[in-house]
């Protein structure tokens, strides 16, 4: 499906403009939900200027319009003439935004290991020699680099990053990273309540053998038993 050619400024114009969902702002722009909604939320890297589709005929005002009468519509690109497709070579990135590429390479190679350092240059739009520089620490401002999400810099989309680290996975012959934050929560949750009632039933047994006051058949004290000394 044909995207818009600035999806991240055309999705700030689409919050901003219209009522469309995010879901459907994210479908349009080929974008991930959640950037859509760190865009609504100003949480996203830089404050985005927005780009008007329409004005940039790459969607019409009646499109618009049935999206936000239906929620479930899937908004459609203006057929227009074909666009200019990246040829090989690194992708292009704002000027305002080079030099945050030595913190996005950093967090991959510490991240995801597995990518080769072609994919990297690809998805970052950087050269094999400054990628090599950060992964051997003999980059010239190597003591300010602090590993940061390129998504969240701004530097790739979720949906590309996610497509070659599974890519990466699968050349390597290793499980791509799999999501397990909650069930682990719930392991360690369960794991303490056990641990919990043993203890419980323990404190009750050793009880019992002791023979406690009380333990087994509670005495009933009265005002001048408890205060009797």
């Amino acid at each position: 499906m044909a995207q818009p050619l600035m999806p991240h400024a055309t999705a700030a114009w689409l919050v901003d403009n219209t009522s469309l969902s995010f879901q459907q702002i994210a479908e349009f722009c080929g974008l991930h939900i959640l950037e859509v909604q760190a865009i609504a939320d100003d949480t996203a890297a830089t404050k985005l200027t927005g780009r008007d589709p329409v004005r940039a005929h790459e969607l019409t005002q009646e499109e618009i319009d049935r999206g936000q009468a239906d929620p479930e519509y899937r908004l459609q690109m203006t057929k227009g003439p074909d666009q200019v497709r990246r040829t090989k070579g690194p992708r292009y990135t704002p000027v305002s935004k080079r030099q945050d590429k030595p913190d996005g390479i950093a967090w991959i190679i510490r991240n995801h290991p597995e990518i080769s350092d072609g994919a990297i240059g690809n998805l970052i739009g950087t050269t094999r020699t400054t990628i090599a520089a950060i992964r051997d620490r003999t980059h010239w401002n190597i003591a300010n680099i602090v590993p940061k999400d390129p998504v969240t810099l701004g530097l790739c989309s979720q949906r590309e990053l996610d497509a070659i680290v599974a890519k990466a996975a699968k050349a390597k012959g290793i499980q791509a990273p799999v999501d397990n934050r909650l069930e682990g929560d719930r392991e360690a949750l369960i794991s303490e309540l056990r641990a919990q009632r043993e203890q419980a039933a323990r404190d009750a047994e050793a009880a019992a053998h002791a023979g406690e006051p009380g333990a087994e058949h509670p005495v009933e004290l009265d005002a001048d038993t408890l205060f009797k000394q």
